[in-house]
C-alpha cells in the first residue's frame, strides 16, 4: 500500500505579496505528519479562479487529500466557495445549523443585526459535506473527486486549526488507510553543516531506504532528524530508535539535545535543574536573549531580568564599565562584555550572566572593527568567559545568530566545557 499523499493549497493575492505570512500551510503539514499523511506539494495562487483550478486540477490528479485555506470570507474578493460551486457542479443551499451559529455570534455575542452578507456564509454547494465551524462564521466543507478528499478551510488561523483538529484529521483517521511516519531530531552546535556531514557520511550512506536523513541548519546550528515511513509502526520505531543512538553517538562531542526543542528550552531545563538563575546585559541584540529566555512558561523560575545598555551612558553607569575602556577600545571589545557579564550577576544576583555587545549593521562599522563583529560574555561566580564572532547577515538576521550563540555559550558554561 502506497503512502497516502496530500496537496495544500493557500489561496489569497496577501500571501503572494509578502503581505501575510503563510503559517496555515506549515500548521496543516504538521498535523497530516502526525497521522502519517505526507506532504506532496504546497501551492500558493492568488485570489483568481483560473489558477485556483489549475491548482485543484493539478492537486487531484495527484493525491489522495487536498485541503485549501481562503477566500470563505464575506467580501467580494473571497471567491473560492462559488469557484468550488462550480467546479464541482453544485448548487448554492442554506446550510441551517451554520446560520444558526452565525446569527448567535452577532445578535447574542456582537450585539449587532446579521446582514445579508454574514448570512450568505452559510451557503454551501449542495455536493459538499459541512464541516460545522464552532470557530467562527464560515463553514468548511468537504468535497469528493475521483479517489480524493477535496478539504476547503477558512484562511483564518484560529478557525482553520479548529477545523483541522476538530473536523479534517478525525475524518482522514476514519475513512483512509494511512501508513505511519516518525522522526527523531536533534540539535548539534559548534559545527558547520558541511564538516557535520563529513564526519557522518558513512552513516547516511548506510541508511535503509525507508528511513532518510535531513539537515536543518539555523542561527549557527544544526539540526539533525531522521523520518521514516512505513506501514508497521513498531518495526519503524524500533528501527529509528536503533539508529537514531548511533546517530547521537557520531555527534556526541557537538550534542545539544536529543529532542526537537529549541536552544533556550534547553538552558531553561539545566538552569532550572541546578536551581541557578541568570540575568542578561545586552548592547546590540536590545533585549532579544532575554525575550528568548523568558517566552516558555516557567522562565521565571531562572530568569531574573534584563538591561538593554545600548547608549554607553548605560553601560558605564549601570554595567560599571570603566569609561577609559569605553575611550581605548571600545564598547564592542572584550574588555566591556566581560565587565557587563560580571556587573549584571553581581546586580542582579543572579548565578550565571550574559552580555553582547556588537556591529549589526547596516551601518557602525571601522576598519578594526566591521559589520557583524560581536563579542559575547558569559559570567558565574568563579569565572568570566568572553568570544568574538564575525556574523555575514543583515540586521535582524545577525540579532537573532548572536542571541543563540550567547545562550549557546552560557549553555557551555553550565556544562564546564568551557
Amino acid at each position: 500500500m502506497d503512502q497516502v499523499q496530500a496537496t495544500i493549497i493557500t489561496i489569497g493575492d496577501e500571501l503572494l505579496i509578502g503581505q501575510v505570512i503563510d503559517t496555515n500551510s506549515a500548521y496543516i503539514a504538521q498535523k497530516l505528519n502526525s497521522i502519517g499523511i505526507a506532504v506532496h506539494q504546497r501551492i500558493a495562487v492568488g485570489d483568481d479562479a483560473d489558477s485556483i483550478t489549475n491548482a485543484l486540477d493539478t492537486a487531484i490528479a495527484k493525491c489522495q487529500v487536498v485541503i485549501i485555506t481562503g477566500g470563505l470570507g464575506p467580501t467580494a474578493d473571497d471567491i473560492t466557495k462559488p469557484l468550488l460551486n462550480s467546479y464541482f457542479g453544485g448548487k448554492m443551499v442554506i446550510d441551517q445549523p451554520s446560520l444558526t451559529h452565525i446569527s448567535y455570534i452577532f445578535e447574542q455575542i456582537h450585539k449587532k443585526p446579521m446582514i445579508e452578507r454574514n448570512r450568505k456564509q452559510a451557503e454551501v454547494p449542495d455536493v459538499c459535506e459541512v464541516l460545522f465551524n464552532q470557530s467562527g462564521t464560515a463553514p468548511g466543507m468537504l468535497f469528493k473527486k475521483n479517489e480524493s478528499l477535496i478539504f476547503s478551510l477558512p484562511g483564518v488561523p484560529h478557525e482553520m486549526q479548529w477545523l483541522t483538529n476538530e473536523q479534517v484529521i478525525p475524518i482522514l483517521v476514519n475513512r483512509l488507510q494511512l501508513g505511519v511516519i516518525a522522526h527523531r531530531t536533534l540539535l548539534t552546535a559548534g559545527v558547520g553543516e558541511s564538516f557535520l556531514a563529513e564526519s557522518i557520511i558513512d552513516f547516511e550512506t548506510s541508511l535503509p531506504e525507508h528511513i532518510k536523513l535531513a539537515y536543518l541548519p539555523s542561527y549557527g546550528m544544526v539540526r539533525l532528524r531522521l523520518t521514516g515511513k512505513s506501514h508497521d509502526a513498531v518495526s519503524l520505531n524500533w528501527d529509528l530508535d536503533s539508529l537514531f543512538q548511533s546517530l547521537k553517538l557520531k555527534v556526541k562531542d557537538n550534542l545539544v539535545t536529543d529532542k526537537d526543542e529549541p536552544l533556550e528550552v534547553v538552558v531553561g531545563r539545566l538552569l532550572k535543574d541546578q536551581n541557578h538563575t541568570v540575568a542578561t546585559a545586552e548592547s546590540c541584540t536590545g533585549g532579544y536573549i532575554g525575550h528568548l529566555l523568558s517566552k516558555h512558561a516557567g522562565s521565571s523560575t531562572f530568569f531574573t531580568g534584563s538591561v538593554v545598555s545600548y547608549d554607553n551612558r548605560i553601560k558605564t553607569e549601570f554595567l560599571d564599565v570603566p569609561t577609559t575602556v569605553l575611550q581605548t577600545v571600545g564598547a564592542v571589545s572584550k574588555e566591556a562584555v566581560e565587565q557587563m557579564a560580571i556587573a549584571i550577576r553581581s546586580k542582579m544576583k543572579t548565578d550565571f550572566g550574559i552580555s553582547v555587545s556588537g556591529i549589526m549593521g547596516p551601518s557602525g562599522q571601522t576598519d578594526e572593527k566591521p559589520l557583524g563583529m560581536v563579542w559575547i560574555g558569559v559570567s558565574n561566580k568563579e569565572k568570566v568567559v568572553s568570544k568574538v564572532f564575525y556574523l555575514r547577515f543583515d540586521r535582524q538576521k545577525n540579532i537573532e545568530v548572536t542571541a543563540n550563540q550567547a545562550i549557546n555559550l552560557l549553555r557551555l558554561l553550565i556544562i564546564n566545557k568551557i
